[in-house]
């Protein structure tokens, strides 16, 4: 009789041992059928690293045009070292747009997963809504002749720009949003730093996030 006690036990331990993993693993999948179906997963960290380098080469090119027309402490930022810089920056934007989406396209097609759906169109509009109002008000404030707060205001709406769409796609965005949020305040308050400010959020911490997302999600 005892024999057959301690033969139950164990089968029945054994059973919901197994039971439970099995109910673990079929919560695990379910997880990710949802985070799939209403997150965009497919974003590559290689375009941020890309992202930040083009970042860096255009602020160079930045600085090097303002130092090349200015005379001593006199810093000429208009006319056509202005619209040269804008050139700069628009190239900058262009190449690290077309480089992301490049590399999602190729990530998603990897992974067997659409690239144009319902949650990537979420994820759109929520980035490009405080965007586009950012960069529209960053040109106002440009053509009042106030530059020293456009780099502080570029990162403010590209870090509300990363938390907004961060609901939609990787939630780790969000922590380079915070970031760029960070930086974008003390770039207000101290705007004769807002120039390397800029370099360090859309440069370095767009390399530094970059490498981190391409060695967690990337890579496995």
């Amino acid at each position: 009789m005892l024999v057959l006690y301690f033969l139950f036990y164990f089968v029945f331990q054994s059973t919901f041992i197994m039971s439970n993993e099995d109910y673990l693993k079929d919560i695990s999948e379910i997880k990710n059928l949802m985070n799939k179906s209403s997150r965009f997963i497919s974003l590559s960290g290689l375009s941020g690293i890309l992202a930040g380098i083009y970042a860096l080469i255009g602020a160079a090119a930045a600085y090097w045009l303002v130092e090349t027309y200015s005379n001593g402490t006199l810093y000429i930022f208009h006319g056509k070292v202005f619209w040269l810089c804008m050139a700069i920056l628009a190239a900058v934007a262009f190449f690290s747009i077309v480089t992301g989406i490049i590399l999602t396209t190729r990530k998603a097609k990897k992974n067997n997963e659409k690239i144009w759906d319902g949650s990537s169109k979420r994820l759109l509009i929520n980035f490009l809504v405080p965007l586009v109002v950012g960069g529209i008000y960053c040109l106002i404030i440009l053509s009042q002749g106030r530059y020293g707060q456009t780099a502080g205001l570029m990162l403010i709406f590209y870090g509300l720009a990363l938390v907004s769409a961060s609901k939609y796609s990787i939630g780790d965005i969000r922590y380079l949003g915070h970031v760029q949020l960070i930086l974008g305040l003390i770039a207000s308050y101290y705007p004769g730093y807002g120039f390397w400010l800029w370099v360090l959020g859309f440069g370095i911490m767009h390399i530094i996030y970059g490498t981190w997302m391409y060695f967690k999600y990337d890579r496995r």
